[in-house]
Parts: structure tokens; C-alpha cells; sequence
């Protein structure tokens, strides 16, 4: 058998002082069969293990063995019998991290998580556990990390998303490009496959996102948008709507992209484009009077019509 280099020795010395130690007297011929070298390579890890020990170096603190002839035995291990233990620190640091992939939805084996987690958790003695560690991530971080997985990984998507120009909430499956952050909000870039085309989705809409099993498939003429002018590009079908906040709706200025705000007083005035008015006559039905449409009349109209009549309704009981 050839010598073996340093890489091949270390674990094989961490090794034979539990192994001895279960084989008190063992002869050094079937020792060398079973790690695989000659007895005189052996012999030379024997020699080398007299040298190891605990802090201190002195003769009580070495590694002490027993030949009798051909057989070999441990007298003193210097503690290497006991079995491996995780320091507090190496734990804690390996218990954030599984913790950290556990409340990340979508990303991994819940199952293979937990019972990691219990092996860590037993071999660091009782150093860590459910009171010492508690990792929550909220919920913008736990998707970018889905989002950053699925895009090394060239695979799927899974979205829960919400749509603000039709009020609602949908499934859908994309193919991720990129993430990136404009006008102070962060964006997915992906192909959508329902749409058959690529859309952003903001990442404050996405209510869940879990890496899909197949790969991502997007046409290889697709490049990504062109960001110079901006994220949000008016499309001349979708219909412009004014309208027309009080203080209790200005937050809608902030979370739709809207072309003009104009303030007045504590009114806002606000010019947005919409793809669906379903969901401006759900927010102005809902508002209690604090929101109302300026333009385009006929919508204006349809829902005074609308808010009318479900006043009357509840009159007539």
C-alpha cells in the first residue's frame, strides 16, 4: 500500500483513538487492514498520536498507549473517547441559519429542516434551544430570498399576487429574470406565462412566492426592460382616471403609480391610469365619502348611479 498524504492522515488519526479504544488490544496487522495501510504507516500514526493531547502538553496531559507485542491499546485519550460536541457559538450559528430556512415558505424540506434542527440542538448539550433562538424574518425579506434562490437556480415560480388595476388576487406561474429596486420600491422581472409576456411585480404585492420543481423557460428574444425612463410606462389603452382623496385615502397616491398629485388643502387630487375601473368603484363605494371620481364622467356617473341605489335598498328595509 502507497503512503498517504497529510489530507488522508488527519481524519484517519481523529479516528483510531475511539477505534483502539473500542478494541482494547487489538493486533496493529488487523488495525492497518481496516483503515486500509501498512502496519508501518500505522505505527507511525501510533507514534504521532504519543505526541497529542490537551492544553498544557505535559506528560499527564498526552495521548498514552499500550503495545504488548503486536497488540495495541489505549491507557489515556485525552478525552477524544467522548463524543463530539458542538461549542454553544457553533450551534447558535448553525440553529439561526436552519431557523432562518424554516420561516423562508417555498425554499426547502420543512421535514428535512426540523430534524436537522434536532440533531444540532442535541449535539450542542442543551446550549441551544426553542427559548434561546427565535428568528422571524418579515415578509419582504423572506420572499427575496425565494426570488434570489429561484433566479440562480433557473427555475419557476409560483405567485400569489395582488393585482391593483383589477383589484384582485390571483395564482400565477413566471419565469423569473431579475429582482431590482426603482422609485424607491423593489421589483420581480419575469415572464408571466398566463400573460404570455414579461411583467414586474412588485414586491409589496406578492403575498407568497414558492420555487416551482421545473426549470424556467424564457423565449430567448425577451430582453430585460429598459429602466432609463422609468418603471412605469403609461399604455394608451388603459383608461386615465382623476380623482379626488381626502385624508384617509392619501395613501392611495403612495401605492399606485399615478401620472399627476395635485394638493389641495388637505385634499389630494390624483391622475392615474388603470387597466380595469372594477376595482376605482369597489375603492370610491367603500371610502365612505372620501374618495370620488372627477373624470371620465361616465364612471363618475356609474357609480353615483350604483351608490344610490344600494342606499335605497337599505332604506327599503
Amino acid at each position: 500500500m502507497a503512503a498517504t498524504s497529510n489530507e488522508e492522515r488527519l481524519p484517519r488519526l481523529l479516528a483510531l483513538v475511539p477505534y483502539l479504544q473500542a478494541r482494547p488490544g487489538i493486533s496493529v496487522a488487523e488495525a492497518a487492514a481496516d483503515f486500509g495501510v501498512t502496519e508501518q504507516q500505522l505505527r507511525r500514526d501510533l507514534t504521532l498520536l504519543w505526541m497529542c493531547g490537551l492544553p498544557g502538553h505535559g506528560p499527564g496531559d498526552l495521548i498514552d498507549l499500550a503495545f504488548e507485542g503486536d497488540s495495541v491499546s489505549v491507557v489515556f485519550d485525552a478525552g477524544m473517547s467522548r463524543p463530539l460536541r458542538l461549542t454553544a457559538e457553533e450551534a447558535l450559528a448553525l440553529v439561526v441559519a436552519l431557523r432562518t430556512l424554516a420561516e423562508t415558505h417555498g425554499l426547502a424540506d420543512s421535514d428535512a429542516i426540523k430534524s436537522a434542527l434536532a440533531k444540532v440542538e442535541t449535539a450542542a448539550g442543551g446550549a441551544v434551544d426553542d427559548s434561546t433562538v427565535a428568528v422571524e424574518l418579515d415578509h419582504d425579506e423572506r420572499l427575496l430570498v425565494v426570488l434570489h434562490r429561484a433566479i440562480e437556480d433557473g427555475r419557476a415560480l409560483r405567485l400569489v399576487y395582488y393585482s391593483a388595476s383589477r383589484d384582485e388576487t390571483g395564482e400565477r406561474t413566471v419565469d423569473p429574470l431579475r429582482v431590482f429596486e426603482a422609485d424607491g420600491r423593489t421589483y420581480l422581472e419575469a415572464w408571466c406565462r398566463q400573460a404570455e409576456g414579461m411583467r414586474l411585480f412588485r414586491l409589496d404585492r406578492i403575498e407568497d412566492a414558492r420555487v416551482l420543481p421545473e426549470a424556467a423557460h424564457i423565449p430567448d428574444d425577451v430582453q430585460p426592460r429598459d429602466l432609463t425612463e422609468g418603471v412605469f410606462r403609461p399604455a394608451s389603452e388603459h383608461l386615465l382616471v382623476e380623482l379626488r382623496l381626502g385624508p384617509a385615502y392619501g395613501w392611495v397616491a403612495d401605492y399606485y403609480v399615478a401620472e399627476d398629485v395635485v394638493e389641495e388643502g388637505e385634499l389630494l387630487r390624483v391622475s392615474l391610469r388603470v387597466a380595469d375601473p372594477g376595482w376605482v368603484r369597489a375603492l370610491v363605494l367603500g371610502s365612505a365619502g372620501q374618495a370620488e371620481v372627477l373624470s371620465p364622467d361616465w364612471l363618475a356617473e356609474g357609480i353615483r348611479t350604483e351608490a344610490a341605489r344600494a342606499l335605497a335598498a337599505y332604506a327599503a328595509k
